[in-house]
């Protein structure tokens, strides 16, 4: 089990990368273009999109098992329109404004939207239970991928490589000091197999990818970079925690059977969700003064 999620987790990295620098090509950054010409990340921006739908039916099922109901088609547009919150303003003169603009008239809209489905369907019964869910579910995955894409749009694909990375690495470093010297149960009642031994298999983990990795790009020097990896291994584990608290909830086992070896698509992209915003602050700090 271990070689082959080791084998598939580094298969779909790769995947991953492939399409992260096919979008940079297309966007004229790797030909180095004129870039202000183009619109960054289209490609990416359309994949963050497209995985809500999967990840939306996957919180769709965690839902129902504790007797809620997910709005899907309004849990699906909603993550769709915030996930892209940072691609839309780069047609406006005035980007900052139209982004907030963006976010306040669109969460308004999400918000009326769910009273509005809710009482034409369901009447009052579980207004709490069921708007709340779903905006819990849209605010999940719609806003904190919007700081992955953000992270694209404005510190480009190299930055955003190096942060998908290094938290996969760290995942990959948890998972397999965890599988190998894990003995010390970490949160048994959320993750029974989440240990201590393998949170510092994610902490050494992230530490050596980001090492690596600003050793060729040169994104920061090699002891922020050192820094950067063992901080943010943490909340990746953390989120990936957040995750696995749902599932228990629901009592499930894996989002779905959908990535072979993971479960569903929420067990793959759970640690890069909660950290995205700490890291976009970050990269907006360091690399822009």
């Amino acid at each position: 089990m271990l070689k082959y999620r080791l084998l598939f987790g580094v298969l779909m990295i790769l995947i991953f990368v492939g399409i992260i620098l096919l979008d940079a090509r297309i966007d004229g950054f790797l030909s180095k273009t004129a870039f202000g010409h183009r619109m960054p990340g289209t490609l990416f921006m359309i994949l963050i999109c497209l995985l809500a739908i999967p990840a939306q039916l996957e919180m769709s099922g965690f839902i129902r098992k504790t007797g809620g109901r997910l709005f899907t088609p309004i849990a699906i547009i909603g993550s769709m329109v915030l996930a892209s919150a940072f691609y839309w303003p780069y047609f406006s003169s005035h980007p900052d404004h139209f982004f907030l603009c963006y976010l306040l008239i669109s969460i308004s809209l999400i918000l009326m939207a769910l009273f509005f489905v809710q009482v034409f369907t369901q009447g009052t019964a579980g207004t709490i239970r069921n708007c709340s869910a779903t905006f819990f579910s849209i605010f999940y995955l719609g806003f904190f991928s919007s700081f992955v894409l953000g992270i694209r749009i404005e510190q480009g694909p190299w930055v955003l490589l190096f942060y998908i990375l290094v938290i996969k690495c760290s995942d990959i470093g948890a998972y397999t000091i965890g599988r190998l010297a894990g003995s010390h149960k970490m949160a048994p009642s959320i993750s029974p197999g989440k240990t201590w031994e393998g949170l510092a298999g994610a902490i050494g983990g992230g530490a050596i990818a980001a090492y690596g990795l600003s050793a060729v790009s040169g994104i920061m020097s090699p002891l922020q970079a050192v820094v950067f990896g063992a901080v943010f291994a943490v909340p990746g584990q953390l989120s990936d925690l957040a995750e696995s608290l749902l599932k228990r909830d629901a009592e499930l086992k894996d989002a779905s059977g959908t990535v072979p070896g993971f479960g569903g698509v929420l067990d793959v992209i759970d640690s890069l969700l909660i950290p995205a915003p700490i890291a976009y602050a970050v990269f907006l700090w360091m690399l822009n003064q």
